[in-house]
């Protein structure tokens, strides 16, 4: 900590980090336990937090997640938006492919920018809010590969073809981790086959949206 930033702000902070990795909340001692805080310190903590919606205590007394994260994502998603458009508007235009940014939307992919390129005639239509399992398609796999690091991918990216729309493949690339948001840039192609050239090229395209989201 230094004199310009502020300890309570920090410590709220990290209670609401604490939270978001666990599914089964955490209770007082727990989380003066891993904060080496005193109780007190955490329950004002969590009083202040459920005031504002962003904390909700069980009748066992675990704190979780409250709903008023979701009014505070929903004004993430523009802002990553545009912040990821210059990068995506190169990557189609280069491949001549519908180029997209997808993030972790509970189990699903959820697209939140989607760029077409403007000289080809024939392309995915692919639209912002299109939404698929994690499971299926190449942006959700990307994703899942990127959360598992024990796994090796030495392509760095993934390819599919036909899950999504029949006749059209994919391939992705998960954002970095260090960038502090879950998704994967990827294109998707009129072709039954991911050209050698688009792995490496949404490779580079996932680097470019982290840098600009820093």
């Amino acid at each position: 900590m230094t004199t310009e930033t502020s300890q309570t702000l920090d410590r709220g902070l990290r209670v609401l980090k604490l939270l978001a990795e666990t599914d089964h909340g955490l209770t007082v001692t727990e989380l003066s336990r891993q904060m080496g805080v005193n109780r007190t310190v955490v329950y004002r903590l969590l009083a202040t937090l459920e005031l504002h919606s962003l904390v909700r205590r069980d009748a066992s007394g675990r704190a979780r997640v409250g709903i008023g994260v979701l009014g505070l994502g929903r004004q993430v998603h523009p802002l990553v938006r545009d912040a990821a458009l210059p990068a995506l508007r190169t990557l189609a235009e280069e491949l001549g492919a519908t180029a997209h940014l997808t993030v972790v939307d509970g189990t699903d992919a959820l697209a939140v920018a989607v760029v077409e390129p403007s000289w080809t005639d024939y392309h995915v239509a692919y639209r912002t809010g299109f939404r698929h399992p994690l499971e299926q398609g190449a942006a959700g796999r990307a994703i899942l590969t990127g959360r598992c690091k024990d796994i090796d991918n030495e392509d760095g990216f993934v390819a599919t073809q036909g899950e999504l729309e029949a006749g059209a493949s994919g391939a992705a690339a998960p954002l970095p981790a260090e960038c502090g948001i879950e998704g994967s840039v990827g294109v998707v192609l009129l072709s039954d086959v991911v050209p050698p050239e688009v792995g490496p090229r949404v490779i580079r395209a996932a680097r470019e949206v982290a840098d600009a989201l820093r």
